[in-house]
């Protein structure tokens, strides 16, 4: 049996759809497309870097949630934000608005809306920083740049978990602990990314035995900066039971600087420890690339003269990916060798009209330019990719800027199987031309190679045809690599 108040919610939800569009700010937001597999934390999550969640109710049979913020400025933050990002939880695009209700009020003590407890541990001298959209590079030295105006930084590890790239920062009291916390959490590193959720940690001590990037202590100057793999382990990353640093999930609020998202600390190439260029360049390594101007807003593109019998749409993803995540591909019904690509942002699409136009694919030279259009709208012959676990600017961000080149005759396959050849490797993509050379090697413990064709086009049907696909069990993927021999 359902209660007054699930009653009354799904009421209130259902018209609420309707007067969406002529809400008023309001401190209760209002979620839709919440699917079974979504939770409460999850819904949590969400929205936690913008401030404190007083109340969360969640409607199955709709799938549809209410969550109220502290304050109306905290959802106001929020809206904002995913004006022009897409929220997606669990691969689902959850669809947000301003409630019309101003507040969830609740006479039902036995359904009333969950208190949302915070998730912190006691104050600490130590902290759990994660940091979100990491465009950039963060190393230890961006980190230190950041916290140590609010007191003496001892120790910083910085390392990759499910959660995204996070770091333990041990301060030398607790009160400067509490202090940073206070001012920084929610707000951005740059604008618009590298936003900060900083927790309190459990640990009493951080053990490092490195100074690096990832690893620092600067009340030990006089460690080295690597071990051999015999004798490392990455011991200053592991707890006594081989897990790293305890981990736990987090959330953030905003305040200052350019109002893009959370709000930025402002970091510039005046600032930034990296050197010239800015944060822009320095997810390239120092310089951006030649013709690469880091400005452009635009994300959709037009791809033309494309081999209309012999490409599709998953295609293009593979060839596009390499500059950038995909959000959608659509072909022309009137123009079949012409298609829209939209880009996750302007400088993947940057990326992709610089390195593609002109790329010999099939038989045909594509043209790649700016569309007019800036989306691509969902329809039924529309390909939304996303959500994609392909796309490969989801995680290692920076590397794979990095990376990003022409399309060359040398390609380079990771995620191979651990009993891969040599032989079956080139077999398995001698179809789309002559191989010249190959090699196979290890890297990090993982078997990777390269190929080298005879020419570009042949690489780039490679490439397209075989990347994501199946290879003796696994899904190995395929990059244009900068390496001219082997």
């Amino acid at each position: 049996m359902k209660s007054t108040l699930e009653c009354a919610i799904e009421v209130a939800v259902t018209s609420q759809v309707v007067q969406e569009s002529m809400a008023e700010p309001s401190r209760v937001l209002h979620l839709r497309n919440v699917g079974a597999e979504i939770t409460e934390e999850d819904l949590a999550q969400l929205v936690r870097p913008f401030g404190k969640i007083t109340n969360l109710v969640m409607v199955r049979t709709k799938n549809q949630a209410l969550l109220q913020m502290q304050d109306i400025t905290s959802s106001i933050n929020a809206m904002h934000y995913f004006k022009d990002m897409q929220p997606s939880i669990r691969g689902r695009n959850v669809y947000i608005q301003f409630s019309s209700h101003q507040e969830l009020i609740t006479s039902d003590m036995s359904t009333q809306p969950r208190k949302l407890q915070e998730q912190d541990s006691q104050p600490n001298r130590i902290l759990l920083i994660t940091i979100h959209n990491p465009l950039y590079p963060i190393t230890v030295d961006v980190l230190h740049q950041v916290f140590s105006p609010y007191g003496l930084v001892e120790k910083i590890v910085t390392f990759q978990k499910a959660a995204g790239l996070q770091a333990l920062l041990q301060f030398a009291s607790q009160h400067s602990a509490l202090q940073s916390r206070n001012a920084l959490q929610g707000r951005n590193i740059y604008d618009g990314c590298c936003t900060l959720d900083i927790q309190f940690s459990n640990l009493s001590e951080l053990q490092v035995n490195l100074n690096n990037d990832r690893t620092r202590d600067y009340t030990n100057p006089g460690l080295p900066p690597d071990l051999p793999v015999a004798q490392g382990n990455m011991m200053s990353l592991f707890g006594d039971n081989g897990n790293i640093y305890g981990m736990q999930s987090g959330g953030s609020r905003s305040v200052g600087y350019q109002q893009v998202g959370p709000a930025s600390l402002g970091l510039n190439s005046y600032q930034m420890p990296l050197g010239g260029g800015g944060p822009m360049a320095a997810a390239f390594g120092g310089s951006l690339p030649p013709g690469i101007t880091g400005t452009n807003e635009r994300t959709t593109l037009l791809a033309t003269n494309i081999n209309a019998e012999k490409v599709d749409a998953d295609k293009l993803f593979n060839l596009f990916s390499n500059y950038g995540n995909i959000v959608r591909i659509k072909f022309l019904h009137n123009k079949p060798d012409h298609a829209l690509v939209q880009m996750g942002d302007g400088l993947q699409a940057e990326l992709a009209v610089t390195f593609l136009k002109g790329c010999p694919i099939f038989g045909k030279r594509m043209e790649v330019n700016y569309s007019k259009h800036p989306q691509i709208n969902p329809s039924t012959d529309t390909h939304d990719y996303s959500s994609s676990n392909l796309n490969r600017f989801n995680r290692n961000i920076s590397k794979n800027y990095r990376y990003c080149c022409a399309p060359t005759k040398m390609i380079h396959i990771s995620s191979l199987p651990a009993d891969a050849t040599e032989a079956k490797i080139t077999a398995y993509l001698a179809p789309h031309g002559n191989i010249i050379e190959s090699k196979l090697f290890e890297a990090n413990g993982k078997k990777q190679a390269l190929v080298h064709f005879e020419n570009d086009e042949q690489a780039t049907e490679a490439l397209v045809c075989k990347h994501a696909t199946t290879f003796q069990g696994s899904t190995i993927r395929l990059a244009f690599s900068k390496s001219t021999s082997l």
